[in-house]
């Protein structure tokens, strides 16, 4: 019998990385590749020289990769969803009386007679 040697994958649970890209940034990147290549056919179909779409499809993909190399490097992982979830969070939260934490209560509101 021969002994087997097998690799290990010492990967197990890091998220995935391309080029310095990490994580959900591979598929923004992605999704601004197919925007630009839907925007160059409507432009073309549209009868714009092919010259100039080419050269506008040039300059909005290096500002394409750029924001998104941006972001990547500024909000890493996950950074990026912890902060749209902490502008979720209220600043304040204002009562105008007690009902509101405690619903079943007996406390009788004040009211003229």
């Amino acid at each position: 019998m021969e002994n087997s040697v097998y690799q290990i994958n010492k990967g197990i649970n890091k998220s995935i990385e391309f080029k310095g890209l990490k994580a959900q940034y591979i598929w923004y990147l992605g999704a601004g590749v197919v925007g630009l290549l839907i925007l160059f056919a409507i432009m073309y179909i549209s009868g714009i020289n092919s010259i100039v779409c080419v050269a506008i499809i040039l300059v909005a993909g290096v500002v394409v990769v750029m924001k998104v190399y941006a972001l990547s490097n500024k909000y890493g992982e996950h950074g990026m969803m912890k902060e749209m979830a902490k502008r979720g969070i209220p600043k304040i939260i204002k009562s105008s009386g007690r009902n509101l934490y405690y619903p079943n209560s007996k406390i009788k509101k004040h009211t003229k007679k």
